[in-house]
């Protein structure tokens, strides 16, 4: 049995805490060390089996075209704003050492011609990498550094762009990440009184963080890691991180209190706490392995590699936490200050959670329509949801990627900015090539069409949209070409073509994932419902909870959509133009908001559902459940939120929509869904709530969610426990506070 398995461990590791500490130093140093000599980097890769856009990589890659590498762009402009290179000597000289510089740089496969704007303003000189696979950072450094040279004391100004710039971007921890964990300090050690108590579920996720995180280089031997995956993974790790050790270090407290010696308080801890922290990282962590539903590789691997630092964490939560509590004995307790405690059962009748629940109880029809339709309201929003990948038009004006991508529209158009890559299988029929491209250039959606280059078979046409990379019409263009334009010409030639490139990259792997979030979604909320009737033996409240994880996490995509694509008050949070949302992210933070608000969840009900069965009164347990659990609930969901907003105020877009809408969606899951929605319409449907068929309850196996069977069996092992004994009710009250 689980809790058995649990109360024996937790009671070796804090009796032998000096084993447990060194088994995970030594298992640390030996991860770090193989990462650092034999990690591999980690990779931006968004592509997917099937999609058409992957088909023209592939046939390109297959070919050895150049065009299957990595692109970047010098992009220069006279510094003089009369000048232009049509009628500068001086500077056309400026433009010409510049593209003899460039052609010098490491790994550089091609320099193409210089292209000049009808206004001559602005000149663009397009470089061609080879693949990712054959680039490090250092090549995009090389090519900054020789930018900077090649500017100075010159008549022009030069910008860089393009796809490498963007390969190799990795998010910086800044000064946010480091607010939202200076919050999580200040949050515990108002809620525990003591820096000792603080300190371990601080340390013992940024231990967990730095263990998970070093690992992923080594991962990806087995599976290639999305580079995006550490911020996640931090993110998350960090959240749960420290969420586990402060129930964890709260149990061990309660027990202590109780004259429990050190030894047997922290086995009851990890047997009840410990067993909550498994279930819930084990939801966690099925949650996001789903993502492989959607059949995206970056997906599975970036599930894999978040999994993985979520695992991390249970398991340090269980092993390593109890070893550091042993070893701090009483000393928990010390080094801070003082301040009024609950006593070990639980809040009076007067507090201010019970008074609140009786408030709610008492007004629970009108609370249950004003939550709904505020939840609604919030997440009409995302109704409007639009998937994709954010180009250079949307980071910062200090960013030289965002000045070179205004410089290029502003000379060249705003489709000059996302140029399809039309990659066209010839097989034997060489003499398509020219009415195709014909066609392709009469396309209303097609500004104009560069002279194809051919290599072993494979013919490349890049096509340059009339429309931004951003725009919907660009996206109708590329389905219009290929359902209509490619067909048309190709249907009596064997020859085959494909849209390829960033943007039709981005259009294919957002669709695909818009194709499967409802089965994702659907999956998952099905997982939701058996677990609950598995747990609480009732129909109605898994069903019920289901829906309001729904409505937490819609309010969440709801404000995501507000801020970053309609651009609402985006400006507070550093985005300086409208951001589609990343097409991993919703899936993502779906599986991810699941397995949270499950925890919230099971923690809430598993104490009303106590209650209920103890005294058959719906109502009364409602308000009981709430006056325990409040305190308890908002303090974790303080630290969550500390946490995500932290990475909000970072640089990278990726780590602010994330943390954003974690953020909120934990906010409104610990307020609005469990504080207010779950009581009132646990009250209006009275008794319905506990309504279970009989026959499906004798097929249910009981689960001991609280952890008493291992303590009736630590009794049978050890007939004498040192310290005073327990009074069993109280026993009883203390195990289920604070349950998760």
């Amino acid at each position: 049995m689980m809790p058995h398995a649990l109360y024996r461990l937790g009671r070796y590791a804090a009796r032998r805490p000096w084993t447990v500490i060194g088994t995970w130093l030594v298992l640390a140093v030996l991860v770090i060390t193989a990462a650092g000599a034999f990690g591999r980097k980690l990779e931006n890769t968004f592509g997917a089996p099937g999609l058409d856009s992957q088909q023209a990589t592939d046939l390109l890659t297959k070919a050895g075209a150049d065009q299957a590498g990595l692109t970047a762009q010098l992009v220069a402009t006279p510094r003089d704003g009369k000048t232009t290179f049509t009628g500068s000597p001086e500077a056309r000289a400026a433009l010409s050492t510049v593209r003899t510089g460039a052609a010098e740089l490491p790994n550089m496969l091609s320099v193409g011609d210089t292209t000049i704007s009808p206004d001559g303003r602005v000149a663009i000189i397009r470089l061609q990498y080879p693949v990712m696979e054959d680039l490090t950072e250092a090549d995009r450094a090389n090519l900054e550094a020789f930018a900077d040279r090649s500017a100075t004391d010159s008549p022009i100004r030069l910008e860089t762009g393009g796809d490498l710039m963007s390969a190799f971007e990795e998010a910086n921890t800044g000064i946010g990440e480091l607010a939202g964990l200076i919050a999580a300090v200040v949050i515990l050690l108002v809620a525990f009184g003591s820096v000792i108590a603080m300190g371990l579920p601080i340390g013992l996720a940024l231990f967990g963080i730095a263990l998970g995180i070093s690992s992923l280089s080594l991962v990806t031997y087995l599976i290639e890691i999305p580079s995006w995956a550490p911020v996640i993974g931090s993110m998350v790790g960090l959240g749960v991180g420290i969420d586990y050790a402060l129930f964890l270090v709260t149990r061990h407290r309660e027990y202590l209190a109780q004259g429990l010696p050190v030894e047997e308080s922290v086995g009851r801890a990890v047997a009840t706490a410990g067993q909550a922290v498994v279930i819930a990282g084990g939801t966690v962590v099925v949650a996001i392995l789903g993502l492989t539903v959607a059949g995206v590789p970056f997906l599975t691997a970036g599930g894999v590699a978040v999994s993985l630092i979520v695992l991390t964490m249970v398991v340090a939560s269980i092993t390593l936490l109890p070893a550091f509590l042993g070893l701090a004995g009483h000393w928990i307790n010390r080094l801070g200050f003082r301040h009024r405690h609950d006593s070990a059962t639980g809040p009076r009748a007067g507090s201010g959670w019970q008074r609140w629940g009786e408030h709610v109880s008492r007004n629970a029809k009108a609370y249950a329509i004003g939550a709904a339709v505020l939840l609604l309201t919030v997440a009409a929003p995302a109704l409007d949801l639009r998937v994709g990948t954010p180009d250079e038009g949307t980071l910062p004006q200090q960013r030289t990627e965002r000045r070179a991508y205004d410089l290029v529209a502003e000379g060249f158009g705003p489709g000059a900015n996302g140029p399809l890559v039309i990659a066209v299988d010839l097989a034997g029929d060489p003499g398509i090539l020219q009415p195709l491209q014909t066609a392709i250039s009469a396309d209303r959606g097609i500004a104009s069409v560069a002279t194809p280059e051919q290599t072993a078979g494979v013919a490349t046409l890049l096509a340059y949209p009339t429309t931004g990379p951003q725009d919907d019409a660009t996206l109708d263009t590329i389905k219009r070409l290929r359902a209509e334009v490619f067909p048309a010409v190709l249907r009596q030639s064997p020859a085959q073509a494909h849209v390829g490139g960033q943007t039709a990259n981005s259009t294919d792997v957002g669709e695909k994932v818009a194709d499967r979030l409802p089965w994702f979604i659907g999956a998952v909320l099905l997982l939701s419902f058996l677990l609950l009737t598995l747990v609480f033996r009732s129909i109605l409240v898994p069903l019920k909870a289901a829906l309001m994880n729904l409505f937490g996490i819609g309010a969440s995509f709801g404000v995501m959509v507000a801020l970053f694509q309609w651009g609402w008050g985006a400006e507070l949070i550093g985005v300086e133009a409208p951001l589609p949302i990343l097409p991993f992210i919703p899936l993502f933070m779906f599986a991810i908001l699941f397995g949270l608000s499950m925890d919230y969840e099971v923690f809430l009900l598993s104490r009303i559902r106590e209650e209920y069965v103890a005294s058959g009164d719906n109502e009364a347990s409602v308000v009981r459940g709430i006056a325990v659990t409040g305190r308890v609930i908002t303090s974790a969901a303080l630290i969550m939120i500390a946490v995500f907003f932290g990475f909000v105020l970072g640089s990278n877009p990726t780590a602010k929509m994330f943390g954003l809408g974690l953020a909120v969606a934990i906010a409104v899951d610990a307020t609005i869904v469990r504080l207010v929605l779950v009581p009132a319409t646990m009250k209006l449907l009275g008794n319905a709530n506990w309504w279970l068929p009989g026959w499906l309850d004798r097929l249910l196996p009981v689960i001991d969610l609280h952890g008493e069977a291992a303590f009736d069996q630590a009794a049978t092992d050890q007939p004498a426990l040192a310290g005073p004994a327990l009074d069993e009710p109280a026993l009883g009250e203390a195990v289920t506070q604070g349950t998760r």
